[in-house]
């Protein structure tokens, strides 16, 4: 029995030292990576810029454009040109402003990836105002102005001042509007179309300096006579300067308590002048208002 035991232990161990041999010598499977199929859509890797108003420009740079492509904001295809293979360009037709899907369609059918392009609404374009200068004593509609520009429309407001104002959408090109009674200088119009899409402001000049278009004779009294002065920008207590002396105006004497300039309103005054010879002789005249804005000088020839 001890030689039969001794036996099993000598052929279990041959067996197991025969064991890593054999699992060494079996063939280990190796699995290959599937090999990866490139991606040929059309890729966009910028758009410059990302957000634009009907009309702007856009350009695209990226790769996989093939020979014909066109760009999509949402479901509107839009014509575009390529230029070296990397390169394209499109122009934003007319859509509402809002938030757009962009993407490249290839000519054989391949869609690339979409990317968020926003379409701004249009800035109006303020060009000139017609006029630009008005007088300040213009009544009913010698005070309409044309703001004359670009992209208007029904949502588009004028601002006189930074306050909205009473106006009419003309055309795409001209908005009408009357000035209101504002006291005279520089004031500031522009245009908007939305909250956040205004034009560039643009001066508006309303003018105070008194100016003299004509002297006339007028009435004839038994010792005095009228001379009619015409033009424009007088006011109530305007003062006539005759060679120098005040006449009128706040705080001016009357020329030996006789003579007088009348306002009649902001184009016409009366000087009631007193004579001491009824031979012609040469004077100056010149208007000037409270502000110390005065008109030109003027010579007359008159007794």
């Amino acid at each position: 029995m001890k030689n039969i035991a001794a036996i099993l232990i000598v052929v279990t161990c041959c067996l197991a030292g025969n064991t890593a041999p054999f699992a060494a010598e079996r063939p280990q499977r190796v699995m290959k990576p599937a090999a990866s199929t490139p991606d040929t859509s059309p890729a966009i890797l910028s758009i410059i810029p990302a957000q634009a108003e009907p009309g702007g420009k856009v350009t695209i740079f990226g790769a996989n454009f093939g020979e014909q492509i066109s760009a999509f904001l949402g479901s509107v295809e839009i014509p575009a040109k390529v230029t070296d293979g990397r390169q394209l360009e499109f122009i934003v037709p007319p859509l509402d402003a809002g938030l757009y899907a962009l993407y490249l369609k290839r000519g054989d059918g391949v869609v690339g990836r979409a990317y968020n392009f926003s379409v701004l609404p249009l800035r109006p374009v303020l060009i000139a105002l017609s006029p630009d200068k008005i007088s300040s004593c213009a009544q009913g509609g010698e005070r309409d102005v044309t703001a004359v520009g670009r992209n208007f429309g029904e949502t588009t407001f004028l601002f006189f001042d930074n306050a909205s104002i009473k106006s009419r959408v003309v055309s795409a090109e001209a908005i009408a509007f009357r000035v209101p009674q504002v006291a005279g200088g520089l004031h500031q119009i522009m245009v908007k179309n939305s909250p956040e899409n205004a034009s560039v402001q643009l001066a508006l000049e309303i003018e105070t300096k008194p100016e003299i278009s004509q002297v006339t004779r007028g009435n004839e009294y038994v010792n005095y006579y009228e001379l009619i002065i015409e033009g424009k920008n007088f006011q109530q207590n305007s003062a006539l300067y005759v060679d120098g002396q005040r006449i009128g105006g706040n705080g001016g004497q009357d020329s030996a308590a006789r003579e007088k300039v009348i306002f009649i309103d902001c184009t016409r005054l009366i000087y009631q002048r007193f004579p001491y010879s009824p031979v012609a002789k040469d004077f100056r005249l010149q208007v000037v208002n409270p502000g110390n804005e005065g008109s030109q000088v003027i010579n007359v020839s008159a007794p």
